[in-house]
């Protein structure tokens, strides 16, 4: 069983503490929410551990000397990302009862999740040269750490579109996804700016 999401495989009023270790993955099996067991290298396992991945770097970028408004939202897109992980750990056969009524009580990501992504990027581009050529990862570790998370994230959405070909979930959580990478990238910029560290432009070198 996953630690990570444990929250989400326990009965609602549980208040026994949780075991770390369960025995119950010994063979190479795992629960989804709702009892299904499956592979580890499941597709559906691969999505969630890359989003657990994702929230483990951007607590790290969370941890740096930034400033506290980016640490708040960080923290409200960590609580996101349980949220995302609850979905895609969820066997879509067990999310509904024959009435169509939800039959686990699983969160769901609001379009409000997404306009507010977008509502920071927009802020933090008001203080930033426009962009005319890429831009190397790097300058300083905090921005490092940034561009790190942002390709995690485009790994776990990539991970997330296949899932969702096979076994399509809420739209907007995919959407999330997507707008988070590019939110990570534009605060990697904002905080290349913040840190005073140098933004070096990739020119492709002619070749003679």
């Amino acid at each position: 069983m996953a630690l990570t999401f444990n929250p989400y495989l326990c009965k609602a009023k549980q208040k026994t503490a949780l075991k770390i270790y369960t025995k119950t993955g010994d063979k190479g099996t795992t629960a989804l929410f709702g009892g299904t067991r499956v592979p580890k290298y499941h597709i559906r396992i691969e999505s969630y551990g890359t989003i657990d991945e994702l929230n483990s770097h951007i607590g790290l970028i969370r941890d740096q000397n930034i400033d506290a408004h980016h640490k708040s939202v960080l923290m409200e897109i960590q609580d996101r990302l349980f949220t995302i992980g609850a979905i895609l750990a969820t066997d879509p056969k067990k999310a509904t009862l024959k009435s169509g009524e939800a039959r686990l009580n699983i969160p769901k990501i609001a379009e409000s999740d997404i306009e507010h992504l977008e509502k920071e990027m927009d802020t933090m581009e008001e203080s930033l040269p426009p962009m005319t050529h890429f831009v190397l990862p790097g300058g300083h570790q905090t921005v490092s750490f940034c561009h790190i998370a942002r390709t995690v994230c485009r790994r776990a959405e990539r991970l997330a579109a296949h899932l969702n070909e096979l076994e399509p979930f809420q739209p907007e959580t995919l959407t999330y996804i997507n707008r988070l990478s590019d939110y990570l990238f534009v605060l990697a910029r904002k905080l290349s700016h913040e840190l005073g560290a140098e933004e070096i432009k990739w020119i492709p070198q002619k070749k003679s």
